[in-house]
């Protein structure tokens, strides 16, 4: 019993930690992108930005309504004093009490706040658009991080082998150099190189830390945060088969979000413009209100002697008697300021003219981005097949050396350049599949694609 108890505790133990590995998340490129939309404070600011956008548009239209608004005042008076409810001077402390209602609304001011109204619609369709062009460059940062790490661990995988193959190199040496069928000096050559190689796995394996940290760092995650992502095995099969450049740049220019947020700032300032000419325009307007007063000095009767003199009339009664109303037109004419209006339109025309630059700068700056994209994504792809096909020669090369040093024919020297080279152009050729990977994802980027490696991902890595 004593011997089965620690037994049983370890067993529980070992199945504990492995529901805990077992547990760990392992992200997808989606669920990255998806968490840094959520959680990213850029994003965060500009979907407040957004908001406040259609608040504005809110507020233009509430501006078309007529204003209503109420005041009423109480006045103590003493000394000799104009009464004006009961129309006659009194020696006397006095209480007048005045109730109001008025209302506003402007008739035709050159269709400003039509404009206004439709400017800050614009305005808002710019700050949504923007907002989702800050969501689109997070994710395609994500996408470069995310396969960043890819990219080093496929790096340090290759920095493994390598320094497995000269820890079998180095002890099948040993066992040649204590046969006498290799000199000692080719034993510290081969250790010289497996330390090399061990120092080049330390630094991949740090890489691979650094790769973790940058995205985590992009989802603003903190370091301490257990994090893994998906290790799908990326393969490029077959050549590439990629739209024209113009093809693509037709279908982004119409879906891309700088652009359209380029567009409507135009819309905006062409509204602007209208506004600003609106100016010129006479504003007519009408006001209504209606109110009345009370005053402690108004008697119901002027005339001494006679009944209700020196009888203040009651509250109620003066509140109904004085009701009074107005309802009236004004028509404003705008026929000098200072040149303000000119002045404010011709900025207003310059405005117009720099968002129509910026709208062109947005589309010629994507046109080249769309032909560089394009450019590097063919470049890319040769230069993988070039290096796979070195990849290749120098693995039967090394192979080819191997043999011949394992039995004498090749001095240490030799064989440790024919194996830097291997090493050297299997970073190469990784670096030259990341490379085409992440052009042609951006270039499905501006098809209007969802970033994802599902169409090159093949079986996961464990």
């Amino acid at each position: 019993m004593k011997i089965r108890k620690p037994l049983l505790i370890l067993a529980f133990a070992l199945v504990a930690f492995g529901i805990n590995v077992t547990a760990q998340k392992l992200w997808t490129l989606e669920e990255c992108i998806d968490y840094a939309f959520e959680n990213n404070i850029e994003i965060k600011q500009s979907v407040l930005s957004v908001n406040a956008a259609n608040m504005d548009v809110a507020q233009s239209k509430y501006n078309l309504a007529p204003s209503l608004n109420a005041n009423t005042s109480h006045t103590f008076g003493w000394g000799r004093s104009f009464d004006e409810s009961a129309n006659r001077y009194a020696s006397r402390n006095t209480q007048q009490t005045y109730f109001a209602v008025n209302s506003q609304v402007t008739l035709f001011n050159g269709l400003q706040l039509i404009n206004n109204v439709r400017q800050k619609q614009f305005d808002y369709l710019a700050e949504k658009y923007n907002s989702d062009k800050i969501r689109n460059d997070m994710s395609l940062n994500v996408a470069a991080g995310y396969l960043q790490i890819l990219f080093t661990i496929e790096i340090l995988n290759n920095a493994q082998r390598q320094f497995d193959i000269s820890k079998e190199q180095i002890d099948r040496t040993k066992k040649q150099v204590e046969a006498g069928a290799v000199a000692k000096g080719s034993l510290f050559d081969i250790e010289a190189q497996g330390a090399a190689d061990e120092a080049n796995l330390i630094s991949a394996k740090n890489n691979v830390n650094l790769a973790y940290l940058d995205l985590m760092q992009l989802l603003d995650l903190e370091a301490n945060v257990e994090f893994d992502i998906e290790k799908p095995i990326l393969e490029i099969v077959g050549t590439p088969t990629l739209l024209p450049a113009d093809m693509i740049y037709n279908k982004s220019v119409m879906i891309m979000p700088e652009i359209k947020s380029a567009e409507y700032r135009v819309e905006s300032a062409e509204k602007g413009l209208s506004i600003v000419k609106g100016s010129r325009s006479p504003r007519l307007y009408a006001n209504g209100s209606y109110g009345t007063n009370f005053s402690d000095q108004l008697d119901k009767s002027y005339i001494p002697g006679q009944p209700g003199y020196g009888e203040m009339i009651p509250f109620g009664d003066q509140f109904k008697e004085n009701r009074n109303g107005t309802l009236s037109f004004g028509l404003s004419i705008p026929i000098f300021n200072g040149y303000q209006v000119s002045t404010n339109i011709k900025k207003s025309k310059i405005y117009f003219e720099s968002v129509n630059l910026t709208l062109e700068s947005e589309k010629l700056r994507l046109r080249k981005n769309i032909e560089a994209a394009y450019s590097d994504a063919i470049g890319a792809y040769q230069t993988f097949v070039s290096r796979h096909k070195s990849v290749e020669a120098f693995k039967e090369s090394f192979k080819y050396t191997e043999e011949k040093f394992n039995v004498g024919m090749v001095n240490s020297t030799d064989y440790n350049v024919v194996k830097i080279q291997l090493a050297n152009a299997e970073s190469d050729l990784a670096s030259s599949k990341f490379d085409y990977i992440f052009k042609t994802k951006i270039l499905d980027f501006y098809l209007g694609k969802s970033l994802s490696l599902s169409d090159i991902a093949n079986v996961q890595e464990k």
